[in-house]
């Protein structure tokens, strides 16, 4: 009985773990793209490989809006022609103009944080993403959005070697 209990327990887990990747790839091959500039990001190696901590310069421009932040929460942001994004006010449940999408953010320090907020990439390729100006995010119909890399000057992803 405890073997049964177990084996569907451990099937369930691991059911519900292969949806929520279905799902992220779903995202990136049907999602649309959306950029954020990068405000200065710090390179940094870590035991586990390279990785870059990323800000956005969204995080910035968000303090000059007059409700401020909440500790956590969206703030709507809009994509222009090319699909750069712009922070148009902090999300307080009203109804959403056509092509404006949500993005998580949680305080920190006074200011506002998007997750993700790092980037891995393989160890040895740091000076490849040096001069990445965008962080490339995928959005879905429902919302959910992943980073699925940074880009250069002209919106172009940045491919390791």
């Amino acid at each position: 009985m405890k073997k049964s209990l177990f084996l569907i327990v451990s099937l369930a887990v691991f059911a519900i773990f292969n949806y929520g990747i279905y799902e992220k790839e779903q995202i990136k091959v049907h999602g649309q793209t959306v950029f954020l500039e990068l405000a200065p990001v710090d390179p940094r190696s870590l035991m586990q490989g390279d990785y870059m901590r990323l800000r956005y310069a969204v995080e910035r421009t968000t303090s000059s809006d007059i409700n401020g932040p909440k500790k956590r929460g969206y703030m709507v942001i809009a994509p222009d022609d090319r699909g750069i994004a712009r922070f148009v006010h902090f999300y307080g449940g009203e109804s959403l103009q056509p092509g404006v999408r949500l993005l998580h953010y949680h305080e920190e320090y006074g200011g506002v944080r998007i997750v993700p907020d790092s980037f891995m990439f393989q160890e040895g390729q740091a000076e490849l993403y040096r001069n990445a100006k965008y962080g490339e995010f995928k959005f879905d119909s429902a919302g959910h959005y992943i980073l699925v890399g940074l880009a250069d000057e002209k919106l172009q992803r940045i491919m390791p070697h």
